[in-house]
C-alpha cells in the first residue's frame, strides 16, 4: 500500500488510528513525491532526523518518479484537474500508485476518488 502524505501527518500529529493503519500493513510504500512533502514540513534538523528516521524504522520502501509515472501525472492534470482541483503532487501520488499497481491510502478523497484506474483506501481519522 502506498501512503499519501495526509497519513504521515497524522501520524506526526498522534492519531492513534493512523498509526495502528500503517503498523498493519507488511509492505508500506511512499512516492518520492511524499518523501520530499514530508520532509519539507521540518523546521529543524532535529525533526527532519525524525522524519528520516521514521521512514526507516517502519521500512517504507520510497518509489521513484520515472517518465510512465510523469506522462500519468500529466494525463490526470488534464484530465481531473478542473473537475477535482488535483495538484501537480497530487497527481505524481496518484501516478505513482498506479503505475506499480498499488492501492493508495488517502484522507483526501476529493483528489483522487474520480480517477478511474487507482486503487483508492479512503481513510477517515
Amino acid at each position: 500500500m502506498i501512503f499519501d502524505t495526509d497519513i504521515l501527518i497524522w501520524i506526526q500529529r498522534g492519531n492513534e488510528k493512523a498509526a495502528a493503519l500503517i503498523q498493519k500493513v507488511q509492505e508500506r510504500y511512499i512516492s518520492v513525491q511524499t518523501y520530499m512533502e514530508f520532509l519539507q514540513c521540518a523546521e529543524s534538523k532535529i525533526q527532519l532526523q525524525y522524519a528520516k528516521n521514521f521512514f526507516s524504522d517502519f521500512d517504507f520502501q520510497i518509489l521513484p518518479l520515472t517518465q510512465n509515472i510523469g506522462h500519468r501525472a500529466a494525463i490526470y492534470i488534464e484530465e481531473y484537474s478542473l473537475g477535482t482541483g488535483i495538484r501537480a503532487g497530487d497527481a505524481i501520488v496518484a501516478a505513482t500508485a498506479t503505475e506499480n499497481n498499488k492501492e493508495l491510502c488517502t484522507g483526501n478523497k476529493k483528489h483522487f476518488r474520480q480517477i478511474k484506474d487507482l486503487k483508492l483506501k479512503i481513510f477517515q481519522c
